[in-house]
């Protein structure tokens, strides 16, 4: 294990959203390892606790709602009065619906998905930014997704968000550069074997998986420390130049 002040985010400190399972819990599980010291913000922190006992003095926990601007407010706030600043913001907290026909989607199901796929994200640079502008340096980082950029009927209005996420980080990039604040994105295939019917839109069978994965070129799904390893990256020195980039870490599944 990285001790604190070693590491490749040592002196680090971040909000990752939606850090208490899946992706957001890799990324805070590498990102402490590398020395950060975190706020995990999730509806549900009960799946993060135990990655915040082995890291009692660097990760503090927060009930967060990303649709709700008193909740980012709360976040910046607490993180801020535990550890004096504020230096990456991991935007990874994300819903979908089940894989169904456009016309079976409800309003409800479409808000859901802009609210926490995009409104977090608006609400994040209101809360976030400022500090990073009077600092002229921060890091943030988005979780998209392939359907960004190759969407597939069944989930119209989940790609559609996650094409405006990817289309903001870009954006903001070219916006915020000049006070030396990078905004990347991550854009992952589809993981684990428990969201495989829900994204895939067909019963995860052998046969299925089978024929899904025929056009993954490396020939399998996502998984969760991909991300994370990319979510490390994006956030530490070595990516310093690199801004506005919609990084695929799907096996090569959109070319």
């Amino acid at each position: 294990m990285t001790t604190q002040g070693t590491g490749r985010l040592a002196g680090k400190v971040a909000i990752i959203t939606g850090g208490g399972s899946g992706f957001g819990l890799a990324i805070s599980e590498v990102y402490a390892r590398e020395g950060a010291k975190l706020l995990i913000g999730d509806l549900n922190t009960s799946g993060a606790a135990n990655l915040a006992s082995k890291y009692p003095s660097t990760i503090i926990l927060q009930t967060m709602d990303v649709a709700k601007r008193p909740d980012w407010d709360a976040a910046v706030a607490h993180v801020i009065k535990a550890f004096g600043t504020l230096d990456i913001i991991v935007n990874n907290a994300g819903t979908s619906y089940k894989n169904k026909p456009s016309l079976q989607v409800t309003e409800e199901e479409y808000a859901r998905c802009f609210d926490v796929n995009v409104l977090s994200i608006f609400h994040s640079v209101a809360a976030v930014f400022p500090i990073f502008v009077e600092k002229k340096k921060g890091v943030m980082v988005n979780v998209s997704s392939c359907g960004a950029t190759r969407p597939r009927q069944g989930l119209v209005w989940y790609n559609a968000s996650k094409g405006a996420v990817s289309n903001a980080t870009q954006g903001l990039a070219l916006e915020f550069g000049p006070h030396q604040i990078r905004v990347n994105s991550i854009c992952p295939l589809l993981c684990g074997t428990g969201l495989f019917e829900s994204f895939a839109g067909v019963p995860d069978t052998p046969e299925n998986r089978k024929k899904f994965l025929g056009n993954v070129p490396l020939g399998r799904l996502t998984e969760t420390v991909d991300v994370a390893n990319a979510a490390l990256f994006l956030a530490s020195d070595e990516a310093s130049f690199i801004t506005g980039v919609n990084l695929e870490v799907d096996g090569g599944r959109t070319i």
